[in-house]
């Protein structure tokens, strides 16, 4: 199954929010509220005044927005919201590679770079595609390898045998 083309895009406003990634928000004038934030399994947040509000599936902007609107419905008059990733959750690599594992996000990652950080590939790998499940997708999808292909936070990477 061959992978869909615009999903070798980056995402518009940066990865997607989720479960398992670390936040810091920062409210101006408010130190009582700004501090680090990770988001729950259920992919909300909890913040003084504002509660919960889900960060699962929105950017940075979009969130910044929800937590600004809710801030402002809590009595705060002009609320100045910046959020910024303390930590991404891990991507994965498996398959013909040294040394297969979860690592640590980079930002700007491809598809190359995560297998040279997993030690490079085997002698058995497939020199021309990539397997990828994409955080929140049930099935991996085949990809040509190429350095054009980004990998984002929560992505599952498999390296395929090749045949001979």
């Amino acid at each position: 199954m061959a992978g869909d083309p615009a999903a070798i895009a980056p995402e518009p406003g940066g990865p997607r929010l989720q479960a398992g990634d670390k936040l810091k928000v920062l409210v101006f004038g408010e130190d009582r509220i700004s501090g680090e934030y990770e988001i729950d399994p259920g992919g909300d947040i909890s913040l003084p005044l504002a509660g919960t509000v889900k960060a699962a599936g929105r950017t940075k902007a979009e969130l910044e927005k929800a937590l600004a609107t809710k801030f402002r419905a809590a009595s705060l008059l002009d609320p100045r919201v910046t959020v910024d990733i303390a930590s991404y959750r891990p991507f994965y690599v498996l398959g013909e590679v040294q040394k297969p594992g979860d690592y640590p996000y980079r930002s700007g990652l491809n598809v190359l770079r995560a297998i040279a950080i997993a030690g490079g590939q085997t002698y058995r790998a497939s020199e021309t595609t990539v397997e990828i499940q994409r955080a929140g997708e049930r099935t991996m999808k085949s990809y040509p390898l190429s350095a054009d292909l980004p990998v984002y936070p929560g992505d599952l990477v498999r390296l395929p045998e090749r045949y001979f």
